[in-house]
């Protein structure tokens, strides 16, 4: 197998404080975005329009990339179904209109949403965005295609949209991040969703058939797993979740970059003014989609887990679904 690669952090945590803020407001900005994906008042414009869910999300979140076309939106989105990704191009005749046209969609339910299921967000994303857009200006590019796209396209006029766009880029600069590490692991798709699933304490590969992936990809996806030393009878190993972990710590260590340049005093602020409505947002996801899903905002411990001695990690879970 391909192993993470040695390199000159970019981040000094000696005293883990600037560790810790990068992956306490993980949650909030996770959040903050997540729960449209699943929110009746999007999914309702964007079937009116002519797709369901989750090809409307699909739309409506590739807008700021749908001119590179389906295979460059499916290798930004990492784990997405590709198959769902090239089914939205169809149907919306891969027109850059089309997709801009589900981007104004999501922003109108975001407003409608955020003010009656998390009102207590509308000040602090209002008030912090200008902050939020001075700090993504500031930060690279290099490799983070849906990041650049993303943070590129015009800015609302709204206060309220404006700041949660802000959170939204920061969703996808770690989310860039994340993947570029998944693949300097030597993961493919399938094998990444079936390394997350396992990592999270998920069964029956429930978060690949989530994400769209069809029964013959995760079949493959646990057969290459299995021949790069990482799993043994469609369980894995400690070592593929040892390595999942490090992903993580490595995505968390990473994207404190944002929240250093916006220094101490904002990060705090961001994180006490953010995660109570955040939890309301949480329980929308609940609500409308199922506990089981955006397992970003979820709180769950580091995995460490002992080996029963024939290199199979039995548990305990570190999670339900």
């Amino acid at each position: 197998m391909t192993g993470i690669p040695d390199r000159q952090r970019q981040v000094r945590t000696a005293d883990g404080e600037w560790l810790e803020r990068s992956r306490r407001n993980a949650r909030s900005v996770q959040t903050t975005i997540g729960w449209i994906f699943w929110d009746p008042g999007a999914t309702a414009r964007y079937e009116a329009r002519g797709l369901p869910n989750p090809l409307g999300y699909v739309a409506s979140r590739g807008a700021p990339l749908a001119p590179a076309g389906a295979d460059a939106l499916a290798a930004a989105f990492g784990t997405i179904s590709s198959v769902g990704i090239a089914l939205t191009f169809e149907l919306l005749k891969g027109e850059t209109a089309a997709f801009q046209e589900f981007w104004r969609l999501r922003d109108e339910a975001v407003d409608e949403g955020l003010r009656r299921y998390a009102p207590a967000i509308v000040d602090p994303l209002t008030e912090m965005g200008p902050a939020l857009w001075s700090a993504i200006d500031r930060l690279p590019r290099l490799g983070r295609v849906l990041f650049a796209a993303t943070a590129a396209m015009p800015r609302p006029r709204s206060p309220l949209l404006s700041g949660w766009h802000a959170v939204n880029a920061l969703r996808e600069w770690r989310g860039d991040t994340h993947w570029a590490l998944v693949a300097s692991a030597g993961l493919t798709s399938a094998e990444a969703s079936i390394v997350h699933n396992e990592w999270l304490g998920y069964t029956d590969d429930w978060l690949s058939a989530s994400r769209g992936q069809t029964r013959q990809e995760i079949d493959e996806g646990w057969e290459t797993l299995s021949r790069k030393g990482l799993a043994a009878g469609r369980r894995l190993l400690p070592v593929a979740l040892r390595m999942r972990q490090r992903l993580e710590d490595l995505t968390d260590e990473l994207t404190a970059l944002p929240w250093q340049l916006l220094g101490a005093d904002f990060s705090r602020e961001f994180a006490e003014r953010l995660e109570p409505p955040c939890e309301l947002l949480l329980a929308r996801v609940d609500e409308t989609a199922g506990p089981g899903y955006q397992p970003a905002s979820r709180v769950r411990r580091r995995y460490s887990a002992p080996d029963d001695g024939d290199g199979v990690w039995r548990g305990p879970r570190p999670g339900t679904r």
